[in-house]
């Protein structure tokens, strides 16, 4: 019903062109906002028939479009998604939504410009997970940098412009050694298709040079240790509008160029690499977990947080090649892919959640220093049962979306190595420890001083945006199949890309 339209286009372009009209509506601050939600709230409701009308029997590319760009080196506006990127999109385009709402009182100054950066960003980032064009994906990838750059800038903490500086350096340099490894593809195709560069037969010296030339520049998205020193200044001194979409969103840009270019184009380079991105990823997920455990900033714990999840991410990715040389399945491998896949969207809405919390509790208190709060619980008790909630979904207690992602990963992981295994459920502990030691500080025990003595609980905006959440996070732990099943012939397509050699 919907193949012939071109919807992805739709979902892109529109919040774009939003943006635009939210910028010429200028100082009328109430037009600004309602416009703002009603593109976020179109956008949303435009991305839905690519879940209602997605084929799940197939791996090939859906809603596909194409039309020439620049026909001199063949560059075309191409578009197409599968079980992997679509999953995506949506989760971009309702995350959005929640941030206008979240947003909606808490931002005073240069409104306009605040709401049209989180739209004309929405569009550019769906455009990654949609692009089958090279340059096209390139083109998003580096603009979306600059709505992001200006929202810690201009709306930001008292370090903000050292935040998005240090940002933009650590992306933007990263991103180089995507254009040379992109551009040696195009030498080698005659083509910027993504698709075309999956075909490829490629040596093993070339395959290596290109793994690393795409792990610099994604893994500095994700982020990986030891590239990650950006994220926790970002996030602190972005608002919490931009630490929700930085973490719910911006971090799964890097974990996907994984899968759309490092497993497909380069396996043989890395097969024989898996042990270095695994070795990254523990280090992630467990030295980076005791770092937040001593945090006293509740944005830089869950910040640390966030890598030491994401770790989990490109775990899942890297023991395939493990897991299928033990058991020589395709289908063996496949669990620990779609475990990753699923944390992915898990940690959107979980991190997302939680940054909406310390966001709360800033616009009352003004402060993020966890000695500052104490028996939140006492005065804001809707507010308390929904954070305990997220801090359970995150420190991944069964039941709820945190559980899922981590326990397929650990579980795929058995198959590749114990060791690997074991240190990997050490996030089950640490997670638990970190998050839970925050929670009994911040919102159990007698109230803390007179800021918490006078806080009121969440008005109904606040809970729209927290209690919707509270439901996604509820319903992808208990029932993660919609989610696992889309993606199924995406991700075994992958697995024999992955595993077949191209030497």
């Amino acid at each position: 019903m919907f193949s012939d339209l071109p919807l992805l286009s739709l979902v892109i372009w529109l919040p774009i062109i939003g943006g635009l009209v939210v910028l010429a509506a200028g100082k009328n601050d109430v037009l600004v906002r309602w416009l703002a939600l009603i593109f976020s709230i179109l956008t949303f409701v435009a991305s839905l028939p690519l879940y209602t009308g997605f084929d799940s029997g197939t791996y090939q590319m859906q809603f596909a479009e194409q039309m020439p760009w620049v026909a001199t080196f063949n560059v075309n506006y191409s578009l197409g998604i599968d079980g992997i990127s679509m999953p995506l999109i949506l989760l971009t385009s309702f995350t959005t939504v929640l941030v206008i709402i979240a947003s909606w009182e808490v931002i005073q100054n240069k409104v306009s410009q605040y709401m049209a950066a989180f739209l004309i960003m929405e569009g550019l980032m769906i455009g990654v997970f949609a692009a089958l064009d090279a340059v096209l994906f390139y083109v998003f990838w580096e603009f979306m940098l600059v709505p992001m750059f200006l929202i810690i800038g201009i709306w930001g903490g008292q370090r903000r412009v050292y935040a998005a500086i240090k940002f933009f350096l650590y992306t933007f340099l990263g991103s180089v050694l995507l254009l040379v490894a992109v551009l040696y593809l195009y030498f080698q195709s005659d083509s910027f298709s993504i698709l075309d560069f999956h075909d490829l037969r490629i040596g093993m010296t070339a395959q290596v040079l290109l793994f690393f030339a795409f792990l610099i520049a994604f893994a500095v998205k994700v982020p990986m240790w030891p590239v990650h020193t950006w994220l926790p200044d970002a996030h602190v001194e972005a608002p919490t509008g931009g630490s929700v979409i930085l973490a719910a969103i911006m971090l799964k840009l890097g974990a996907y160029g994984f899968v759309r270019f490092i497993l497909p184009i380069v396996p043989d380079a890395s097969h024989e690499l898996d042990w270095l991105v695994i070795a990254m990823s523990l280090v992630a997920v467990v030295y980076i977990a005791l770092v937040a455990l001593v945090q006293e900033d509740m944005k830089k714990l869950i910040a640390y947080s966030s890598i030491s999840h994401m770790g989990f991410v490109t775990l899942g990715f890297f023991l395939v090649f493990s897991i299928y040389d033990n058991t020589n399945s395709v289908a063996g491998a496949a669990l620990g892919l779609e475990g990753a896949l699923v944390q992915m969207v898990s940690h959107g809405f979980v991190s997302g959640a939680m940054f909406l919390c310390v966001g709360v509790m800033y616009d009352r208190v003004h402060s993020r220093n966890i000695s500052d709060y104490g028996g939140v619980a006492n005065t804001m008790p809707v507010f308390a049962t929904l954070m305990v909630l997220f801090a359970m979904a995150n420190a991944g207690l069964p039941g709820t979306s945190g559980f899922v992602g981590e326990f397929m990963v650990i579980l795929s992981a058995f198959k590749a190595n114990f060791w690997i295994a074991l240190l990997a459920s050490t996030t089950l502990v640490l997670g638990a420890a970190y998050t839970l030691w925050m929670v009994k500080r911040v919102i159990f025990g007698p109230v803390g001083n007179q800021n918490v003595a006078a806080l009121q609980d969440l008005n109904g905006r606040e809970a729209l945006v927290l209690g919707t959440l509270a439901v996604l996070v509820l319903l992808l732990g208990v029932y993660p199949a919609p989610l696992v099943e889309v993606m199924h012939s995406s991700v075994g397509h992958l697995l024999e890309q992955a595993v077949s050699s191209k030497l």
